[in-house]
């Protein structure tokens, strides 16, 4: 069988023993005889795997008691609206550096007044904003860390003077993260952390309940309201109602190679920049071939690239040829076009050695 590379953007390439170790739960979960998709989420055995989840998440990126890990559905298009409802009092700050970003933003102004303090998409969203100013009156600044389409990210953690609340689909576990400069953390988990079908939430506990002068959503609804499923003396910490019991035991397979095969986190972010490192060498050497970020604020997570000019015609060329060498996923958004590699965490080296070699073949075969 021919060997086939993983860039999808999203659902994308996860650890082999990760899959391996949910296929056998799938037969037998906990030594019990029944599977992980027909046990009940109210046997010890599965409480024990949500709290050793919750507690990989926690030594993973040190996120202090204070804060309180969520694993709820809808992804993270459903925090668009969740973070709103239960933070956003009258105003809420914007940056705008993607579509995710931009729809986050429309949600948000179902609720209160939203200020977009800078945005990128004057240049098709190539760049992150730099200078602007926060609103010191609004309730909270929300940001979207990493842009999947674009291939641009924010690699820092940012001292912010109100509020921060972060999307963080898809650059999650990427890097360390100082929790404690963010009221709020969430993100799809389909990237770095496992399939679709969880959303991840830290939260810290101490900003909750506080909406008080809106009208619209006030109190709010028992599924909305982090609360609810925060709500540990009830035994309900994501467990209100039944959850995705699959897609969160992949999480924590998942959670588990990161921190006893790799190393953590530290050593993960070491992994990425060597591997993001060699492709964007690539792209900037490679004469057939442009980047279309800035270079500063270049993605570790999408490299998003393009025919250079005089080889446009060369594209639907590339995409065969790539094909045939096993590439999968590599097509760019419709928006941006051209080609997109996802190097998310579970990536190998060997599949960004692969497609160095297949940019540099081509590169031969068409000079």
């Amino acid at each position: 069988m021919k060997t086939a590379y993983n860039f999808n953007a999203g659902p994308c390439v996860l650890p082999k023993q990760a899959i391996e170790n949910t296929i056998k739960a799938l037969y037998d979960f906990d030594n019990t005889g029944i599977g992980i998709a027909e046990i009940s989420h109210r046997t010890p055995g599965w409480e024990k795997l949500m709290a050793d989840t919750r507690q990989l998440w926690r030594d993973l990126l040190n996120i202090p008691e204070e804060y309180e890990v969520l694993f709820l559905g809808g992804g993270a298009s459903t925090q668009f609206m969740t973070v709103p409802a239960n933070l956003l009092n009258k105003k809420a700050a914007y940056l705008q550096t993607g579509v995710w970003a931009k729809k986050a933003a429309k949600e948000a102004k179902l609720f209160g007044q939203v200020e977009i303090v800078a945005n990128s998409e004057d240049k098709t969203y190539s760049y992150v904003p730099k200078g602007y100013s926060i609103p010191m009156d609004a309730d909270y600044f929300h940001i979207t860390t990493n842009n999947t389409i674009y291939g641009t990210e924010i690699k820092y953690d940012m001292d912010c003077p109100i509020m921060l609340v972060a999307d963080m689909s898809s650059d999650i576990m990427s890097r360390p993260v100082d929790v404690k400069k963010y009221g709020l953390i969430y993100g799809g988990a389909q990237k770095n952390v496992g399939p679709a079908g969880v959303t991840f939430v830290i939260v810290k506990k101490d900003i909750l309940g506080k909406i008080t002068d809106r009208q619209y959503m006030n109190p709010l609804p028992t599924m909305v309201d982090y609360r609810t499923h925060a709500a540990e003396e009830a035994k309900n910490i994501s467990m209100f109602n039944t959850p995705p019991v699959i897609n969160i035991y992949m999480m924590y397979e998942t959670l588990k190679w990161v921190k006893e095969t790799v190393g953590g986190v530290a050593e993960m972010n070491k992994i990425n920049t060597k591997k993001s490192n060699l492709l964007y060498e690539e792209i900037d050497r490679n004469s057939m071939f442009i980047g279309t970020a800035e270079k500063e604020d270049r993605s570790i997570m999408n490299h998003c690239f393009v025919m250079a000019p005089g080889y446009e015609d060369k594209q639907d060329a590339f995409m065969a040829f790539a094909k045939e060498r096993g590439m999968v996923g590599i097509k760019g958004h419709r928006s941006v076009g051209g080609f997109r590699a996802s190097l998310y965490n579970a990536c190998p080296i060997e599949a960004v050695e692969a497609l160095v070699q297949c940019m540099q073949d081509f590169e031969k075969a068409n000079k």
